[in-house]
């Protein structure tokens, strides 16, 4: 008698962590140094993901970390950092993909992303910047949630 078919079981490999893109801007260099007030830290997220070649994906986290004074809104430093990955994926589901792209990559990524923000706002004279860990899970879960109702939101207004 035939042993039924077992699904093959997912496997999954870093290849490659590399800096995708990197920027530093500090506009108003070199009379921001002379200031002497707490700039506020503003930051944002998004990641990427794209098939590349047999199993292969390459997955990106980008962070854009903008620091400005308080008084005058003058701009400290600007801070844009993707950190790019190629990960080998076997044997998930097509539609389990988006969950790859979305947590477990940019999971790993975050850590890499974190130490090359700081190091660059450092190597441009200011501070260290901590970018602070994130629930790249709760997040997605959220982004769903909110897609769903907005199609029911807008069957209503019909």
């Amino acid at each position: 008698m035939a042993e039924p078919q077992q699904a093959p079981q997912p496997q999954f490999s870093i290849e490659k962590i590399y800096v995708k893109d990197l920027s530093v801007e500090i506009p108003n260099a070199p009379q921001i140094f002379l200031e002497r007030s707490t700039p506020e830290l503003e930051f944002s997220f998004r990641n990427d993901g794209q098939a590349i070649g047999n199993d292969y994906h390459e997955v990106s986290l980008t962070a854009t970390v903008t620091a400005k004074l308080k008084e005058g809104d003058k701009t400290v430093f600007l801070i844009e950092a993707s950190q790019g990955g190629i990960f080998q994926v076997r044997g998930v589901r097509p539609e389990d993909m988006e969950m790859v792209y979305a947590i477990t990559c940019p999971t790993i990524l975050l850590p890499y992303l974190r130490e090359t923000v700081s190091d660059m706002a450092v190597r441009a004279g200011f501070p260290p910047v901590f970018l602070a860990p994130m629930n790249f899970e709760a997040l997605y879960r959220q982004r769903q949630e909110a897609e769903q109702a907005a199609p029911a939101a807008s069957e209503q207004t019909h």
